[in-house]
């Protein structure tokens, strides 16, 4: 299947987009610029962050603890999070309070984002993800990603991954987790890796001796780095990315970790914008919308709740030649495959029920369970997947990032809560999309923008941090104008006043 990596490198966000035979199949966005009304900690993930933490309070009713990590809302670690505190033989789970006490300084590792009132979720079993390995300096031994299907390949893995762990050079007592991307790896390249890993981890330790909880120790690469590590695989066609200084970081990255994949990174110069190549910007747009047509006339729509997601197949007007049975195996089959796309582009963890038209043969509901649990490993999330007695289907899929819907809409008070409305800070980007835009039409001229007071007021806030990345991109005339009677979600851009 050939896979394109397109990296569209904005004013105020970077996007990577991941496309399957001409289809978006993954996304991921990173703010570049501002805040997101979260908390005051910014835009950026901190997922994968490593930071010395100071424990404020033990909570021995609910087995958790909550660790100032200097982001305005304490982190939450639970007792399991923490075992790597305790005796690595004992049988029982120790208790929170056995683990931590208050005042005690813990390096910690941030593995979700904070998502409304809840704070971020910690670990003390911190890991170090490099291009073919993940370092897991508390937690010795070898394991193998699950994704490596074969058990020729798997074994052929944890031999050398007992030769890596004799090295000496390497971190001592450590472990390493072999990620997709070692499939046909040599001991040189796993050692290779695993060096840098180790070089880093000693950085992370002399900086644990000098700071003062609490401090951020470690974050992990930017998105183009992460893109090229993450994503990038030997079978990528090529990496697309329209900014020229990301497009040598890229490659910069690869000299040293995939040199042999260097020479399929390019520079997009047009015409047009980069992500018109697939008309992606209309994909990207319906995310947002509940409903979502498949290829055969069905649908599926999905509703968030504050406890979890649903997820509804109907087949329209689609009528397969056969019997009823038929008709609802096909858009079952069909609807599986786009619900884990759909999950993945727009970031839905947690709790996820899928009311699939009713099937009586149990070979075929076990076809269509079988197609759900493959679209949704695609992006090595961990997930399970259960029927219902009711012919149900739940998911379970780990929460990492705030959902897509979280970081583009906020509750509407007209309505008391029950619908939603785009977040001013999500209309600036398109507003700003659209400032780049009409720049690369009328190159030197002022760009005028008229929008709504919220969003131009959200604007205006950023202050001399819009100025500087406008001017990265060439771009230094611009002036904002609030229109008090537009809607939210209008706006004009252009180089009339």
């Amino acid at each position: 299947m050939t896979q394109e990596i397109l990296i569209n490198v904005g004013v105020a966000e970077t996007r990577v987009a991941v496309v399957e035979e001409g289809r978006l199949e993954a996304l991921s966005v990173t703010r570049l610029i501002g805040t997101d009304g979260m908390g005051g900690h910014g835009a950026r993930s901190a997922v994968g962050d490593i930071v010395l933490g100071r424990v404020l309070r033990v909570l021995p009713g609910i087995q958790a603890a909550f660790v100032e990590i200097g982001h305005g809302r304490a982190g939450f670690l639970g007792a399991r999070e923490a075992r790597s505190l305790g005796a690595l033989d004992t049988a029982v789970e120790p208790a929170i309070s056995e683990l931590v006490g208050e005042g005690d300084i813990l390096l910690v590792q941030i593995t979700k984002d904070p998502v409304g009132e809840k704070g971020a979720r910690l670990t003390t079993s911190v890991s170090l993800p490099g291009r073919l390995c993940v370092l897991t300096p508390y937690q010795k031994g070898i394991a193998v990603s699950r994704r490596i299907a074969s058990e020729a390949e798997r074994a052929r893995l944890q031999a050398l991954g007992e030769a890596l762990l004799a090295d000496a050079e390497l971190v001592p007592e450590a472990g390493y987790i072999f990620r997709t991307a070692t499939v046909g790896a040599v001991l040189d390249d796993l050692r290779h890796d695993a060096l840098e890993l180790a070089e880093e981890w000693r950085k992370i330790l002399a900086a644990q001796q000098r700071a003062r909880a609490p401090a951020t120790l470690y974050r992990d690469v930017g998105p183009i780095e992460r893109a090229m590590r993450d994503i990038v695989r030997e079978d990528t066609e090529r990496v697309l990315i329209d900014d020229a200084a990301a497009a040598q970081a890229a490659r910069a990255y690869c000299e040293h970790a995939m040199p042999e994949l260097e020479d399929r990174i390019a520079v997009f110069e047009g015409p047009g914008a980069l992500f018109d190549l697939y008309d992606l910007e209309t994909v990207i747009d319906a995310l947002s919308q509940a409903r979502v047509a498949l290829p055969c006339g069905g649908w599926i729509t999905i509703e968030h709740t504050e406890a979890l997601t649903a997820i509804d197949v109907n087949s329209g007007s689609f009528v397969e030649a056969g019997s009823p049975e038929d008709t609802g195996l096909a858009v079952n089959l069909e609807a599986a495959g786009e619900i884990g796309r759909q999950v993945r582009l727009r970031g839905i963890g947690g709790m996820i029920v899928v009311d699939f038209i009713h099937i009586k043969e149990p070979g075929h509901r076990e076809r269509i369970l079988l197609a759900l649990e493959q679209s949704l490993a695609k992006d090595g999330t961990p997930v399970t997947v259960t029927a219902t007695q009711s012919g149900m289907a739940e998911i379970t899929r780990k929460r990492v990032r705030r959902p897509l819907e979280a970081r583009l809409t906020e509750s509407c008070g007209t309505c008391g809560g029950s619908g939603a409305l785009r977040r001013p800070d999500a209309i600036a980007m398109d507003v700003l999309r659209r400032v780049e835009a009409t720049a690369r039409a009328a190159p030197g001229q002022t760009i005028h923008v008229h929008a709504a007071p919220p969003v131009i007021a959200w604007l205006e806030g950023l202050g001399e941090e819009l100025a500087a990345a406008l001017a990265r991109k060439g771009i230094f005339q611009v002036e904002l104008t609030a229109d008090p009677t537009a809607s939210r979600e209008r706006f004009d851009v252009s180089t009339e006043r």
